[in-house]
C-alpha cells in the first residue's frame, strides 16, 4: 500500500513539473497581463492626466478674474504635461514587469542547466 501512495505521489509530482511550464505560459500569463494591465489604470487613476485635461479652464480655487484663469491654465498645461509623461513612464514600468515575468522562467532554466 506504501509503494503504490509513494508512485502516485511521484507520478503526480512529475505531472505537475511537466504541466508547469504549460500554465506559465497559458494561464500564467493571463494573470500577469491582468496584473500589468490593473497595474497600469491604478497608475491612471492615480495621476489622471484625463480628469486635468477636462478641467484645464476651469478656474482654480474660484479666481474667475482674467489674471486667476490665465494662472490656473499655465498650472493645469504645465501639470498635465508633466502627468503625461509620468503614465507613459509607468507604462513602461508596466511593461517591463509583464517582460519580466515572460523572461522569468527561461532564465531560471538556463541558470539551472548552466551550474549543473
Amino acid at each position: 500500500m506504501f509503494i503504490l501512495i509513494l508512485q502516485r505521489v511521484a507520478l503526480d509530482f512529475l505531472l505537475s513539473i511537466i504541466y508547469f511550464p504549460l500554465w506559465w505560459y497559458s494561464g500564467g500569463i493571463k494573470k500577469a497581463g491582468r496584473y500589468a494591465i490593473n497595474l497600469f489604470l491604478n497608475g491612471n487613476a492615480n495621476l489622471a492626466p484625463g480628469l486635468w485635461l477636462k478641467n484645464i479652464f476651469v478656474p482654480m480655487f474660484g479666481q474667475t478674474d482674467w489674471q486667476g484663469r490665465l494662472v490656473s491654465i499655465l498650472m493645469r498645461f504645465v501639470n498635465i504635461i508633466f502627468r503625461f509623461i509620468g503614465l507613459i513612464l509607468w507604462a513602461g514600468v508596466t511593461v517591463v514587469v509583464f517582460l519580466l515575468w515572460l523572461a522569468w522562467l527561461p532564465g531560471l532554466v538556463y541558470l539551472v542547466l548552466r551550474f549543473i
